[in-house]
C-alpha cells in the first residue's frame, strides 16, 4: 500500500511540474538558432529565466506574460565581441574609465544585445576597477579583453611603452577571472616591432584564452602575412578585418579583387576575422568584394564608442543589415551576430536558444523601403531591407519592448 501511494505522489507531483505554467511565450515568431540548426516558425517558452520549450505550439495558459511575434524575426540575444564599455570621467583616459566608453545598458537592449565584450579598454592594472564599476552595475552581460598594457586603452604614451606589456600578469588577472576575461587585446601600437604582439599571444597560450589584433598603425607597416601565418594561432582573432586606411595592409587585393591567398590560408589555418567596424575600419571598397569572393566575416561587430556610434557605424544592427544588404544571408547574419561570437570566446552556453540555457533572446522586424548605408570615406549603397529591434530579453526578463508587443506589458505580479 506505501508503495502504491509512493508512486501515487509521485506521478502527481511529476504532472504538476509538467503543468507548471511559463513565465513567457513569445508565439508565432520565425525562430533563427544557428546552433540547434533551427530556422522554422517556432513558440518559445520560459521559466525561470530558463529557455524551457522551443516548439511549433506553446501553451499559454497560465503565462505571466505572451509575446506576438508573427512576422518578426525571433534569435538569441546578441552577442557584440568588440565593444568600448569601460567609462569613466578621468581626463586623458581614452576608453579605459574615459569619456569616449559607453555604459552599455544604455545602447544595448534597444538593438538586441545582450552580451559585450568591452575590447582592451582595461588592463591587468586596471581590471577590478572595471568590474567593480561597470560589470558589476550592468544589467547587460559584460565580458573583457584585457590589454596587454596593463593601463588600458588610455591612448598614448602607454599603449606605446612596451615595459607596461606584461604576459604573466595580463595572464594571471584572466585566470584568477575566467567568469568575466575572455581574451588578450592588442591596439594602436606604432612601432616597428612584434612585442605587443608575442606578449599578448604569450597570456593568450597561458590563459588558454583567445587574443584579438587591432593591427596596422606600425610606421614603416608590419606584415599582415606574418602576423596572420607566423604569430596568431587558431582562435586568435583579427579585428578591423574589412578595413582600408593608409599604411595598413588589406586582405582584399585592390588591384584583382580578390581576397589574397594567405589570407584564405590563414582562415583555414584557424584565425578569425572580425567587422570591428569601428570609427574608420570598415570600407566598402574591401568588404564588397571580400563577399563577392565568399569571404564572410566570422563574426559581426561594432567597435562602438562615441565616435563610431555617431558615424558612419550606427550600431549592430546598422552594421548587420549592411552585411544583409550586401549578399550575406540571413541565416549567416544572424549566425556571426550570436553561435559563432559565442564560440570564439569560449562561452558555448550563450548565443543560442537550447532548453536549460539562460533565456537571452532578440526580436526584430524586419523593414523594406530604400535605405542609404554609407562607410567613412563618404561611399553610398542603398539596401532594401533593414533590421529594427522589437524586443530583447535578458535573463528571461523583457528589458525592452519597442511597441508593446506583449501581453500585458507589464507582468502580472504574482504574490
Amino acid at each position: 500500500m506505501k508503495n502504491i501511494f509512493t508512486c501515487l505522489l509521485a506521478a502527481f507531483l511529476t504532472q504538476s511540474i509538467i503543468a507548471q505554467p511559463y513565465n513567457i511565450v513569445i508565439k508565432g515568431g520565425h525562430v533563427i538558432d544557428p546552433k540547434n540548426s533551427i530556422d522554422a516558425v517556432m513558440d518559445i517558452g520560459i521559466r525561470d529565466g530558463k529557455i524551457a520549450i522551443v516548439n511549433k505550439n506553446v501553451d499559454t495558459i497560465g503565462a505571466l506574460q505572451v509575446v506576438n511575434a508573427r512576422g518578426m524575426i525571433v534569435t538569441p540575444g546578441l552577442i557584440d565581441i568588440h565593444s568600448h564599455n569601460f567609462t569613466g570621467t578621468e581626463e586623458n583616459h581614452y576608453l579605459s574609465n574615459g569619456f569616449s566608453a559607453l555604459a552599455p545598458d544604455g545602447f544595448t537592449f534597444r538593438v538586441g544585445v545582450t552580451t559585450v565584450v568591452d575590447a582592451g579598454g582595461a588592463g591587468w592594472k586596471s581590471f577590478s576597477l572595471f568590474k567593480k564599476n561597470i560589470i558589476d552595475h550592468s544589467q547587460t552581460r559584460v565580458l573583457s579583453m584585457l590589454n596587454i598594457v596593463g593601463e588600458g586603452m588610455r591612448g598614448s604614451p602607454y599603449e606605446q611603452d612596451t615595459r607596461g606589456m606584461d604576459g604573466k600578469m595580463t595572464s594571471l588577472v584572466a585566470k584568477a577571472n575566467p567568469a568575466y576575461v575572455v581574451g588578450v587585446k592588442v591596439a594602436h601600437f606604432e612601432g616597428s616591432e612584434w612585442t605587443p604582439v608575442d606578449r599578448a599571444v604569450e597570456a593568450g597560450t597561458l590563459a588558454k584564452i583567445p587574443v584579438m589584433i587591432d593591427f596596422g598603425s606600425s610606421n614603416p607597416p608590419l606584415s599582415l602575412e606574418e602576423l596572420l601565418m607566423k604569430h596568431l594561432r587558431p582562435g586568435d582573432i583579427f579585428t578591423h578585418c574589412f578595413g582600408q586606411v593608409r599604411g595598413r595592409e588589406t586582405i582584399v587585393d585592390t588591384a584583382t579583387g580578390k581576397v589574397k591567398q594567405y589570407v584564405k590560408d590563414a582562415r583555414q589555418k584557424g584565425v578569425i576575422f572580425d567587422v570591428g567596424y569601428g570609427g574608420i575600419s570598415f570600407a566598402y571598397s574591401q568588404a564588397l568584394p571580400a563577399l563577392r569572393d565568399g569571404f564572410y566575416p566570422n563574426s559581426i561587430s561594432t567597435d562602438i564608442h562615441t565616435g563610431s556610434m555617431n558615424n558612419a557605424m550606427k550600431d549592430i544592427l546598422s552594421v548587420m543589415s549592411k552585411f544583409l544588404n550586401m549578399g550575406m544571408p540571413l541565416p549567416e547574419v544572424i549566425k556571426a551576430s550570436t553561435w559563432s561570437p559565442a564560440q570564439i570566446i569560449q562561452k558555448p552556453e550563450l548565443g543560442n536558444l537550447s532548453p536549460g540555457s539562460e533565456a537571452d533572446i532578440a526580436v526584430f522586424s524586419m523593414h523594406s523601403g530604400r535605405f542609404g548605408f554609407y562607410d567613412y570615406t563618404g561611399v553610398k549603397t542603398v539596401g532594401e531591407k533593414k533590421l529594427e529591434c522589437e524586443m530583447t530579453l535578458r535573463a528571461g526578463r523583457i528589458v525592452y519592448d519597442l511597441n508593446g508587443i506583449a501581453t500585458p506589458v507589464y507582468p502580472i505580479q504574482v504574490r
